[in-house]
């Protein structure tokens, strides 16, 4: 599985259209932008550090096809890249993210 944050009103597009582009970056990028089980805190602590109201998504990938490309981005590591819309059908859970009292996400509670 690979995984994407999503803020509520993003979410609520992919919902209401079937399909997303993903998020501003994601748009402004070409691509969305997913993580790995192992890269998802600190792509959290960069991108979504004060917010509280996300939900994450995951995705099979074997579900997307060769529109999904693993490069190379921050220190190196390979990340998750789609060159085209999310469908809705594709995701295989979606669950709103909890934190703890620190305001840390508590992502092994989610999968």
């Amino acid at each position: 599985m690979i995984y994407k944050v999503f803020r509520i009103e993003e979410w609520r597009t992919l919902e209401l259209h079937g399909q997303t582009l993903g998020s501003a970056a994601d748009i402004r990028d070409g691509f969305i932008h997913f993580s790995t089980m192992e890269q998802l805190a600190e792509t959290m602590r960069r991108h979504f550090a004060e917010e509280r109201e996300l939900l994450l998504a995951a995705i099979d990938e074997a579900l997307l096809g060769e529109e999904l490309r693993w490069e190379e981005a921050r220190g190196g590591q390979r990340f998750p890249h789609l060159y085209r819309a999310l469908r809705l059908d594709e995701v295989a859970w979606c669950r709103p993210v909890v934190f703890d009292e620190e305001g840390r996400p508590l992502l092994e509670a989610l999968v």
